[in-house]
């Protein structure tokens, strides 16, 4: 990591970067949407690193870019609209973004897999589910359709399906939702990949399947020291399995750092209020106010319309730089109070509860973390 003497992080360098070469490091990336009335900036100038081994969570309110990020690794997204206008993807040194398609269906399923949101729609109704992981394995392995099935029951089995032998020849509408979900983990896991992209993995599932399928993933990750990125907006399942955290708004990065520093010391009030909204937090009503639209973000910091501490600099001259947090060299924030010679206790002296977000605090208690 690259700390200016100002205090603000290098993001061209990636701020949370720990090795020479990650697994995954997306710096800068931008990605947008051609459209009628404008360009989509669904993603605007994202940095963030995977390392083998390690689960590095992306959450936000719904439209706040993560899955766009996650689909842009891939170039998942269908193209035009989609576009990638500037920035840097590579995976294990190798860049991205300057690939040709074959070579990226070679990298899809190989070295990267993907986990979808919704297991019903991915998963297609008219073929069996060991027909649809058989040939995710055929289409990277050159192996028999004999070799393949055989593959295929030990994923299923390797993945907490009972009987997996008999239930190969089913079709999806016959599993439950949390077996449709082990199927697609099955799938994703099929040619071994280095980098697991679990997209709200467990959104759709009661919190006893959620459990399991979130140790499940656990598991394989230790057993093949594979790097994940997990997109989700329920903070829950954050502190459950991330080991590092980035926290997106409005296709902008408002926060990075190890799980414990964002949950113990949360720094930007966007943050602050997303925490606010756990059960228990007293802020269940939500945070005011809306995303901006896209197609004309605002001058300053995106959250500046919603947050109780914006002063008029939170309003000119983009986003701001990512600043460290305290002596945590891996936590960072893009806020102005942390600017030097501002007091980040504006920020982190002050309760965002729901009875108080409307108005600026006007105190500091030094003491008022949660």
């Amino acid at each position: 990591m690259s700390i200016r003497k100002d205090n603000t992080v290098d993001d061209e360098s990636v701020s949370d970067r720990r090795t020479e070469q990650p697994l995954l490091e997306v710096s800068n990336l931008h990605t947008y949407f051609h459209t009628d009335s404008g360009d989509v900036k669904a993603v605007d100038g994202v940095s963030l690193t995977v390392e083998p081994g390690e689960t590095v969570a992306i959450v936000g309110e719904s439209g706040s870019g993560k899955t766009v990020t996650s689909e842009a690794i891939t170039r998942l997204f269908k193209s035009p609209p989609g576009y990638i206008p500037e920035g840097s993807i590579t995976i294990n040194g190798r860049e991205i973004t300057e690939m040709s398609d074959a070579e990226l269906r070679r990298v899809r399923g190989r070295t990267v897999s993907h986990i979808f949101q919704n297991p019903q729609g991915a998963l297609n109704p008219v073929y069996t589910v060991g027909w649809q992981i058989r040939e995710a394995i055929q289409l990277h392995a050159d192996v028999s359709k004999d070799e393949a099935r055989e593959r295929a029951v030990k994923l299923l089995t390797r993945v907490g399906i009972p009987e997996a032998s008999s239930r190969l020849d089913d079709y999806p509408h016959e599993f439950s939702g949390g077996m449709k979900q082990r199927v697609l983990i099955a799938i994703a896991l099929a040619c071994e990949p280095e980098l697991l992209i679990a997209d709200e993995p467990t959104t759709a599932l009661d919190v006893t399947i959620q459990a399991q399928i979130l140790k499940l993933l656990k598991e394989l990750q230790a057993q093949r020291n594979m790097g994940m990125l997990f997109i989700t907006h329920d903070l829950g399942v954050v502190a459950e399995i991330a080991d590092r955290v980035v926290v997106m708004y409005a296709g902008k990065v408002m926060e990075r750092g190890p799980v414990l520093e964002i949950f113990e010391s949360p720094a930007h009030p966007y943050t602050r209020a997303l925490l606010d909204c756990l059960p228990g937090r007293g802020g269940m009503g939500g945070i005011p106010g809306n995303l901006p639209d896209p197609r004309s973000p605002p001058a300053g910091c995106r959250f500046a319309d919603r947050c109780p501490h914006a002063v008029a600099d939170c309003r000119n001259d983009g986003q701001p730089p990512m600043h460290q947090v305290g002596n945590a060299a891996e936590h960072t924030t893009s806020c102005v109070h942390f600017e030097p010679g501002r007091d980040p206790n504006t920020v982190l002296g002050t309760d965002l509860g729901a009875s108080e977000r409307t108005e600026p605090s006007d105190g500091v208690d030094g003491g008022g973390r949660r």
